[in-house]
């Protein structure tokens, strides 16, 4: 089966999901290496308190995709220009980390292992509920005692790589220029709603929906906002660089578990890019609803950028399966 075929069949799982009414709208995007690209929209882009359609060119609230499309190709560019040691421990960069003990597991812990979700830090913590001064939020980060647990993937060591970054550049993050195509909010006229948030007490559209990332004004874990377009810009650049022996490309791809590489998950048993993609297979997915997944053994990428926390997140959206089954169709022959 042809990529425009499997591309087909994925849309219309696209189109029944939101016909079913289990998530408002999405993007689906398809980039190959030889130059081929297909995307197609379908649904609303927002719901309440008004109705907006979905357009190829809507704006997405990008959630942890933020990770592998701002902060680990900074993290591999610092290393790459010898800026960082890969292996070196964070207070290279931020030596007042854990300040008040000298001997604590954290200041030991690596630029790769935050990178391969390789830390004990806990999985998740709701920073924002100890208050929003953005400064106070960095050094509670920096000087909590956090409990030591098995490794999960975790937002804290983005959070940490994204105030490494800011020490390196001597700039808030939000005041760095990430890729073409993307940015740290949108028009929200333009934007695909997320959630009616009870924290802010409004739907949120255009602004960042991670309460962590919001109450620290821009971090590493989340906060990118960008198109299908400005993605599969990405996946063809990346798909162009793995061509050409690309060094950062190369650690994207290198296993660091069995299921991670540095800062992209890879294929195991029940992963979001389905059963049928090639073991050379990246991907990473965003809470909001985003994903991307870069196949290089078969030479293409596809993006599913969806708002299905709209307007809600306490609802059985069915992302999971549908993310899988896209994934499927596209690589299916």
């Amino acid at each position: 089966m042809s990529s425009e075929a499997g591309f087909e069949r994925a849309f219309a799982l696209l189109e029944a999901s939101v016909a079913a009414r289990k998530i408002p709208g999405g993007v689906l995007g398809l980039v190959a290496r030889s130059g081929m690209r297909l995307t197609r929209a379908v649904g609303e882009a927002q719901q309440v308190p008004v109705s907006r359609p979905m357009q190829e060119n809507t704006w997405f609230d990008l959630a942890s995709l933020t990770k592998i499309l701002f902060t680990t190709p900074k993290i591999l560019q610092l290393a790459e220009v010898g800026r960082i040691d890969l292996d070196a421990p964070l207070i290279s960069a931020i030596p007042d980390f854990m300040q008040y003990n000298a001997d604590n597991w954290q200041r030991k812990i690596t630029f790769r292992q935050c990178l391969g979700h390789q830390t004990p830090l806990p999985g998740v913590f709701p920073l924002y509920t100890y208050g929003d001064d953005p400064g106070r939020l960095r050094h509670f980060v920096l000087q909590r005692d956090w409990p030591a647990g098995p490794a999960v993937y975790s937002d804290l060591n983005f959070i940490l790589l994204g105030i490494a970054i800011e020490r390196l550049e001597g700039k808030a993050i939000r005041q760095l220029e990430p890729m073409p195509g993307f940015a740290w909010s949108a028009d929200p006229a333009q934007a695909a709603a997320t959630e009616n948030d009870p924290w802010r007490g409004r739907v949120l559209c255009g602004e960042v929906h991670d309460e962590n990332c919001a109450a620290l004004q821009g971090a590493g874990h989340a906060g990118l906002f960008g198109t299908a377009a400005a993605v599969l810009d990405f996946a063809q650049r990346t798909l162009d660089a793995d061509a050409s022996g690309d060094a950062g490309t190369a650690l994207m791809r290198k296993a660091l578990s069995g299921r991670r590489t540095h800062g992209w998950e890879k294929p195991y048993e029940g992963w979001s890019g389905g059963e049928l993609c090639s073991p050379g297979t990246i991907g990473h997915t965003g809470f909001t609803g985003t994903g991307l997944w870069i196949d290089f053994d078969k030479g293409h990428a596809w993006t599913l950028l969806t708002n299905r926390v709209h307007p809600t997140r306490h609802f059985d959206s069915g992302i999971f399966a549908l993310r899988r089954a896209i994934g499927d169709c596209i690589n299916s022959n």
